[in-house]
């Protein structure tokens, strides 16, 4: 007999989820199968919104996708899946120009999300956008 836990089951839900990402927009009515709120998330540096870019697949039943998973769906759901809502964090950033545009699509209570912005650097967008974007460790 097998048996799968939670987390199996949500690993399974994160890899289905990722594929229908990949599948582009010929398949765009599948994404709406993924269940629960949900967000593509990708952090590109420069203005541009392609070209080394590192991203995630953000799920928030349960949280999975990332390291911080738990604390940027509680930030989300604080701001009813609106990322310009979350509120910002008080820290001192380095006035250094290394511009970084983060990107999210999905769904978030049956709504589609769209977000994108550029940031100055890598810590005004963490002061601004809190754990959605921290993709790395």
């Amino acid at each position: 007999m097998t048996y799968f836990t939670r987390a199996t089951a949500a690993a399974g839900v994160l890899l289905a989820a990722a594929g229908l990402l990949a599948a582009g927009p010929a398949h765009a009515a599948s994404r709406d199968l993924v269940p629960g709120n949900w967000l593509h998330l990708t952090v590109t540096k420069g203005e541009a919104s392609s070209g080394g870019a590192r991203g995630t697949l953000l799920l928030c039943d349960p949280p999975l996708g990332q390291r911080h998973a738990a604390e940027a769906c509680a930030e989300l759901a604080a701001a009813d899946g609106d990322i310009g809502r979350v509120p910002p964090k008080r820290v001192f950033c380095p006035m250094i120009y290394a511009p970084v545009t983060a990107h999210a699509s999905g769904r978030w209570n049956g709504r589609p999300v769209h977000f994108r912005q550029t940031y100055a650097n890598t810590c005004v967008m963490k002061a601004r956008t809190g754990a959605v974007f921290a993709l790395d460790g």
